[in-house]
């Protein structure tokens, strides 16, 4: 697929649009001033591959912790503003990367002009985050409602603004808990505007309809060469959403980094308890770095043959397990020593043995 290449921007070290990996974000749901709680998950969410942290500032106390944390982690921060001018600005000269606010709900066109100059001083991005449920009733009674065109020309409203006070360090955020109605948007603005796009399906749930929702539509916008960073909402521990934001990414082959497993669905071929097996694989190779893909196969007679692409794989059956690389059958071993096998292989094949 090809990628729109939209305008670069970066928050701290990380850049946003061109052709920019896609980054993956989420936001921490600690108490910010509370620097050892808010640290220890973002270490966390670190190690699980995020790229881009934001947390709330909802007061001074929090703006002030700032330099606290960033002084313990790795990756750029973003500081949430909402309403008050005062925080962007506390947070802009205690070191934040980035901002996201909405520059509608700051208030009159001399606190803007105080956040920009901030952001101006210091080399801040902002992120302008519009949600369909904090729309201008302007742009509701032009476009009949809340709409994508609603959303759309809210955000290109906000913008225009912040660029008539000379700044254009901007990504943009068009939310929606519809998936419909976030895919809409982010097409429209995508065809009428180059900055770059921060993805994303607001209040999407937990669980299984929170990763379905972000999955659909998080991955038919990219699948179109829309987004340039996202973040996937979930009801859940932040790190579920580092993980699902991954997936989705290395499904479209847009992120090649880590383990991806190809597992068969069980059938009454299946000789090999395969689930217990796959859950087994899938944690013990989890913190993995190396792009590589395993094949976990239930059946011995078409499994090498149906995971051809796959890097390396496993079956089994009646007791005995193969090995296989690039669909070709490399070892042959007790069904038992699977596992063991497998992990040899793997190390092998990451010295390039």
């Amino acid at each position: 697929m090809k990628r729109k290449n939209t305008k670069q921007i970066f928050v701290g070290s990380v850049p946003i649009g061109g052709q920019a990996p896609i980054s993956v974000q989420s936001m921490t749901n600690t108490n910010t001033k509370n620097v050892q709680d808010t640290v220890k998950q973002i270490k966390g969410l670190e190690k699980a591959g995020c790229d881009l942290i934001r947390f709330a500032v909802n007061d001074l106390d929090d703006a002030k912790a700032i330099p606290k944390i960033k002084e313990q982690i790795s990756i750029p921060t973003i500081a949430d503003i909402q309403f008050d001018y005062r925080l962007a600005i506390a947070s802009a000269k205690s070191g934040i990367d980035g901002l996201r606010i909405n520059p509608g709900n700051i208030g009159a066109k001399w606190k803007v002009q105080e956040v920009v100059s901030a952001c101006q001083e210091f080399g801040i991005s902002i992120r302008v985050g519009v949600n369909s449920g904090s729309l201008e009733q302007k742009y509701i009674d032009k476009y009949k409602g809340v709409t994508p065109e609603a959303i759309c020309y809210s955000a290109l409203g906000e913008i225009e603004l912040l660029e008539a006070m000379g700044f254009t360090n901007i990504k943009v955020s068009l939310k929606s808990s519809n998936v419909n109605q976030s895919i809409e948007a982010y097409r429209l603005f995508s065809s009428l505007s180059n900055y770059p796009l921060h993805l994303g399906i607001t209040e999407s749930g937990r669980g299984m309809q929170g990763i379905v929702k972000s999955s659909v539509g998080l991955g038919t916008l990219l699948s179109e060469g829309i987004g340039d960073t996202l973040r996937v909402s979930l009801t859940d521990d932040p790190i579920e959403e580092i993980k699902v934001g991954r997936q989705i990414l290395k499904s479209l082959d847009l992120l090649k980094e880590g383990v991806e497993i190809i597992s068969c669905p069980t059938c009454a071929r299946t000789k090999i308890e395969l689930i217990p097996l796959v859950e087994k694989v899938e944690k013990l190779l989890e913190d993995k770095k190396t792009p590589l893909k395993v094949a976990i196969m239930g059946c011995v007679v078409n499994g090498p043959g149906e995971a051809k692409e796959a890097d390396l794989g496993i079956t089994g059956g009646n007791g005995t397990g193969l090995i296989f690389r690039k669909g070709e059958i490399i070892r042959r071993v007790p069904e038992d020593d699977l596992l063991e096998a497998l992990l040899e292989e793997i190390n092998h094949y990451e010295l390039g043995e």
